[in-house]
């Protein structure tokens, strides 16, 4: 198969023959992420023309959906926690009821604070809840409605992290693997009906929330993770790493021994 050339900063596998147009409609389920912002108006540059914005009511979240505005979006919220399953149902229902939905991309998600979080059960539970169990369920619903309409695309922002657990961050990181092996079987169970998903693994993203975390090696930016959306779900990919190095220092990790992986300096 011949495939197109692609950034530096972009792997993804991509059956080219199944690629998709881009979107005309999105929900983007965490409506103030900086990555599903930034995913917005790369498609909003490139035709869309609705987008939600699903999250707790705030004004960060109001101020996001009005900067999607100035660009010509029609740009609309609608309440969403993650952290409340019982209320995906309807708070999703409430946007597909109003139209047909192209695109819905999971991209909600906590850090954590890993040295707290060890000795505080609670607050490892919060990331686990918000990371897994909430995508879980909205990744569920969000399928559903996109295979009842017969189309579309459900992107599942990931992490290299997920591919194996690190000292440093191994309570996100499982949260995200938890969430990596549920997506990918979800896009194989909806194989053959119109509906794709795409998992994401970006490593280190240079965001608000990462600002005072020290950088680590391959770190990204948001608009490069846009990108790499734009250009998986162009040619019908099922998976993307960002930057497309990671693909093959993850998978030199993933088989590195434990007693070697234990001494890293990460």
């Amino acid at each position: 198969m011949t495939k197109s050339a692609l950034p530096d900063d972009t792997v993804t596998d991509m059956p080219v023959k199944d690629a998709l147009a881009l979107p005309q409609s999105l929900l983007v389920l965490g409506g103030t992420s900086e990555i599903g912002l930034a995913t917005a108006r790369r498609l909003i540059a490139r035709g869309a023309r609705t987008v939600w914005l699903a999250g707790r009511p705030s004004p960060a979240l109001e101020q996001a959906a009005e900067s999607l505005r100035t660009l010509g979006a029609d740009t609309r919220t609608v309440d969403f926690d993650a952290l409340d399953p019982a209320s995906h149902e309807t708070a999703l229902g409430k946007v597909f009821a109003e139209d047909a939905v192209d695109l819905v991309l999971l991209a909600f998600g906590v850090l954590g604070d890993q040295a707290h979080d060890e000795r505080a059960p609670l607050r490892a539970v919060h990331v686990a809840q918000t990371n897994y169990t909430g995508a879980v369920s909205a990744g569920l619903v969000a399928a559903s409605a996109l295979q009842a309409q017969g189309h579309g695309a459900l992107v599942v922002l990931s992490a290299t992290a997920a591919e194996r657990a690190r000292r440093v961050d191994f309570i996100y990181g499982s949260s995200k693997a938890g969430l990596d092996t549920f997506a990918q079987g979800l896009g194989d169970a909806l194989y053959g009906t119109g509906v794709r998903v795409m998992v994401v693994r970006p490593g280190f993203v240079r965001t608000k929330a990462t600002a005072d975390r020290p950088r680590e090696p391959f770190a990204t930016t948001p608009a490069a993770v846009a990108t790499a959306i734009e250009l998986g779900l162009r040619r019908g990919a099922e998976t993307v790493w960002v930057p497309g190095v990671l693909r093959l220092v993850t998978a030199a990790l993933r088989h590195a021994p434990r007693a070697l992986f234990r001494r890293l300096p990460f």
